[in-house]
């Protein structure tokens, strides 16, 4: 059996992005830090981490987002966050400065991974 040690990003520092020497990440180099439940996407030739959550009501949402701003500002790399629908939850992650993803993005899916939602977020059947 192979294991793949995922390094903690959590215990990382989000860095400037307005180093020159930054660039976007490879697809295998994603792929080796992907966070759980996150997933890696491609738009318009961009690849984005993407992740969903249903929250309980519309307020748990705004609620939601307010916890996840607290962490984006203290890292000073920011999420675009999407609510649609009154209770879906989508944030995608990526460094605009490099057109694509660099470890910061990981670093901050990572963080924002260790909230505690739990009290925001719609039970699954069978919970």
């Amino acid at each position: 059996m192979i294991v793949l040690l995922v390094p903690d990003l959590t215990t990382k520092k989000c860095v400037s992005c307005n180093a020159k020497d930054m660039r976007p990440m490879t697809v295998e180099a994603a792929h080796s830090l992907i966070p759980q439940g996150w997933n890696l996407v491609t738009e318009d030739g961009m690849m984005k981490l993407q992740r969903t959550w249903k929250v309980k009501t519309f307020m748990k949402g705004m609620e939601f987002f307010k916890l996840v701003a607290d962490v984006a500002e203290a890292e000073g790399h920011h999420p675009d966050l999407h609510l649609v629908a009154w209770n879906n939850v989508k944030i995608e992650i990526w460094t605009h400065a490099v057109g694509g993803l660099t470890e910061n993005d990981f670093i901050l899916a990572a963080k924002i991974n260790r909230l505690d939602l739990h009290q925001l977020l719609s039970r699954k059947v069978g919970e």
